[in-house]
């Protein structure tokens, strides 16, 4: 496997880079169900300071159905993650996991269909707010 995310940068402070997947996520079809704010996380338990970074377990219901039903093993794998970093000079990065490695990861041909259609979305999300800048 040569990677497992696909990413983007974006020419977006990070408050706003953070709204715009939001948005570009919703438009795509998929929730956000689960929030992780890593500096935050990190400030409170260990006392540290990190670059404001959070993870959005993004999930498309019917997606994630269909791949449960084709292997219920890649509950493990979602949602999907999508992580919006700060990146310094007022840029954002933008980092999704690719679907594409569920069916590489599990080994099930079923979860092929599945994934492209689910990484066709996310690239879309992608490419949005890449050409929204």
């Amino acid at each position: 496997m040569s990677g497992f995310t696909m990413s983007t940068v974006v020419p977006t402070p990070y408050e706003q880079a953070v709204a715009d997947v939001r948005s570009a996520l919703a438009d795509a079809g998929f929730g956000v169900l689960t929030e992780i704010d890593i500096k935050a996380t990190l400030k409170t338990k260990l006392d540290v300071d990190v670059d404001p970074k959070i993870i959005l377990g993004a999930c498309r219901p019917q997606l994630a159905h269909a791949a449960l039903t084709a292997d219920s093993r890649v509950a493990a794998l979602l949602p999907c993650n999508v992580v919006v970093s700060a990146d310094g000079d007022g840029s954002s990065l933008i980092e999704i996991m690719d679907p594409g490695v569920m069916e590489e990861f599990t080994g099930t041909a079923e979860l092929g269909p599945i994934a492209d259609d689910a990484r066709t979305r996310l690239t879309g999300v992608l490419d949005a707010l890449t050409s929204a800048t």
